[in-house]
């Protein structure tokens, strides 16, 4: 009786070890449902996952964004409010450093400085975050709006509408 156990906990470890490894679109509509089910804890775990088995796939950077827009959303329940947001901006910046070709690189790093200025309040690094943005990609149509941003940081909304209003004068 002994034995049987014993070979039937081996072939369970056998089968649960050999079961076919996710693909990267697997992981990532899994991630994707889950969100959408507001399993935010498991969807993490299917994002991470992704990138840490196909880091090199399409989907990166993609799944980054969406990483990313789950921390600056502030949806881990276990994590403080600073420190997701600070991880969404990592994860913004890591976007454009680890993928700078890909499509999603300029809105990253423009996402990033958006955070660090509107949200953690963060002006030098905002500023800073911005500039590289605006150095690197003048063009993009994130261009102008990251300009705004350095015009109006810091300033209050009746504020900025003041400095419009001024303008217009």
């Amino acid at each position: 009786m002994k034995s049987l156990i014993y070979i039937l906990i081996l072939l369970t470890i056998t089968f649960i070890g050999c079961s076919p490894k996710k693909t990267a679109q697997e992981l990532f509509d899994e991630g994707m449902k889950l969100t959408t089910e507001k399993k935010i804890p498991e969807a993490v775990n299917s994002y991470e996952s992704l990138l840490q088995e196909y880091p090199d796939n399409k989907l990166a950077p993609e799944t980054i964004v969406l990483l990313a827009g789950i921390y600056q959303n502030k949806l881990l329940k276990n994590i403080a409010e600073k420190e997701s947001l600070n991880k969404s901006v990592e994860l913004f910046k890591s976007i454009y450093e680890k993928y700078p070709q890909s499509k999603e690189a300029p809105m990253g790093l423009f996402m990033a400085g958006f955070v660090q200025a509107n949200e953690l309040k963060d002006f030098n690094a905002a500023t800073e975050t911005y500039n590289l943005f605006i150095k690197l990609f003048p063009d993009h149509e994130l261009a102008s709006s990251a300009k705004e941003e350095l015009n109006n940081m810091g300033l209050t909304p009746e504020e900025i509408l003041q400095k419009k209003i001024a303008k217009e004068d």
